[in-house]
């Protein structure tokens, strides 16, 4: 164990052999906090997996149990959860097809005991269906230049740059008629995105979108509750929603009144009493919510970074470049932190109750000195103050510390929020002798950095 100063603690961490990838360059890692599980892209694009995985108690890594062939073109962790059982974690993947016709495999992974396992898809829309020989279903969408995944609590998105269309998907998990169990996949809305959009995340009951000047804020309970309509009584597939459930959707009110949300803040989906399997009397056949990006139909709006800097705005104009959203991570459940082109790091900050959001939010910078290439944010919802890594993309990281009174606005202060800094200071910093690629957190004192050629972990002591 290497002792880096008395702050940190650090070791190296062996990168492992590639059973199936030429080169055991990594690429990108993926950490997932609430099952330890531990994601790396290779250079191929294929993803070794490492479920309960510590890279603060080890040297090296051992040979990973779950290994997902090349090619992925994204990825992500989600949780399935649900009132009265703990959250299981799975692992989505998507990859072009091109035979027989143009389209794009999902694949799913669930943790099961100490691996990743593929697992069978139930779904009754036309155009998702589960192939066997693949062990993925197949959506006849053409894959495209890139596809873009992003995982919540019970939902994820996809968005599909060639086909300017995010779609909402949830998920559940049910039984199969062969006594096994299964995913019901549900596609529940469809964006057609008409502005670029440079990044999509699933936070807390949002699905948040990178754009321009600022970011676009949907609520995801309006996606995903779907539409309804009474299903043909010899159509086949029925599904039955009871309880208060909205296509599978459980939202739980608190004491005032707003939505109660899980650790990472999204909606639960509750399989109705009893249920295992498909075969249902009273049913309805579920239709996606159909909107533009644009659309206030669905209670979305878009909220502007404020230029107050003249000497940046001038800048900008003489390159030509404008500002866009990179990178969004949550602080906290109306706290999210966003990461724009030019290096610059915005604390957004919303009131619930969800409807009229667009007026009460308020977006300030953040009085960082460095221009941030990568941000990681781990939440923590044990304290008050919140853990920011930054790094500018070369050879040093920064940890800055955040509190709720630092996030938190009175109504006078509301006024000239915008004109504001929110000063802050870093508290740590981590030099490195290679290029950093990523920087994943591990904990609230702890953090994964992926080099040129070489990963460290890095904890405060």
């Amino acid at each position: 164990m290497l002792k880096s100063s008395p702050e940190f603690e650090a070791r190296q961490l062996i990168l492992p052999k590639p059973l199936h990838a030429p080169s055991p360059l990594i690429s990108s890692v993926l950490y997932d906090p609430l099952s330890s599980s531990l994601a790396l892209r290779h250079s191929d694009s294929s993803f070794s997996l490492y479920p309960s995985f510590s890279p603060l108690s080890v040297s090296s890594f051992p040979p990973p149990k779950s290994l997902i062939p090349s090619p992925t073109s994204s990825s992500a962790f989600l949780h399935l959860r649900t009132t009265h059982n703990p959250a299981t974690a799975l692992f989505i993947t998507s990859s072009p097809l091109l035979r027989p016709a143009p389209a794009t495999l999902l694949s799913f992974y669930i943790l099961r005991d100490d691996r990743f396992v593929k697992i069978r898809v139930i779904s009754n829309h036309r155009d998702l269906e589960f192939d066997q020989t693949k062990s993925g279903v197949v959506f006849k969408v053409n894959h495209g230049v890139s596809m873009k995944l992003s995982g919540g609590i019970n939902v994820f998105s996809l968005y599909s740059v060639s086909n300017s269309k995010i779609w909402v998907f949830a998920l559940r998990l049910i039984g199969d008629e062969g006594g096994g169990e299964a995913l019901k996949l549900m596609k529940c809305a469809v964006i057609d995105c008409c502005l670029p959009v440079f990044t999509v995340r699933i936070l807390f009951g949002f699905l948040i979108l990178g754009e321009e000047n600022g970011v676009r804020i949907f609520p995801l309970q309006p996606l995903v509750k779907g539409n309804h309509r009474k299903e043909k009584k010899n159509s086949g597939k029925r599904y039955n929603l009871k309880g208060g459930l909205s296509n599978g959707v459980d939202v739980a009110k608190g004491s005032s009144g707003s939505k109660t949300v899980g650790a990472d803040g999204d909606l639960n989906l509750v399989p109705a009493k009893g249920e295992k399997s498909e075969k249902h009397s009273d049913s309805v056949k579920l239709r996606s919510v159909k909107v533009r990006q644009d659309s206030r139909d669905v209670g979305a709006f878009f909220v502007a970074f404020e230029a107050k800097d003249v000497q940046s705005s001038t800048s900008m104009k003489m390159t030509g470049r404008s500002v866009k959203a990179i990178s969004i991570q949550a602080l906290s459940a109306c706290h999210f932190v966003v990461l724009d082109s030019v290096g610059d790091v915005h604390l957004l900050c919303l009131s619930y109750p969800v409807q009229g959001l667009d007026n009460a939010c308020t977006v300030k910078r953040l009085s960082q000195t460095m221009k941030v290439q990568k941000l990681a944010i781990f939440h923590d919802v044990s304290t008050v103050t919140q853990t920011i890594w930054m790094s500018d993309g070369r050879h040093s990281v920064h940890l800055m510390m955040v509190s709720d009174m630092d996030t938190s606005f009175d109504e006078i202060e509301k006024k000239d929020t915008n004109e504001k800094l929110i000063q802050t200071s870093v508290t740590q910093t981590i030099f490195t002798s290679e290029k950093i690629q990523d920087i994943v957190p591990l904990a609230a004192n702890g953090i994964l950095i992926l080099g040129q050629g070489s990963m460290f972990a890095y904890a405060v002591s």
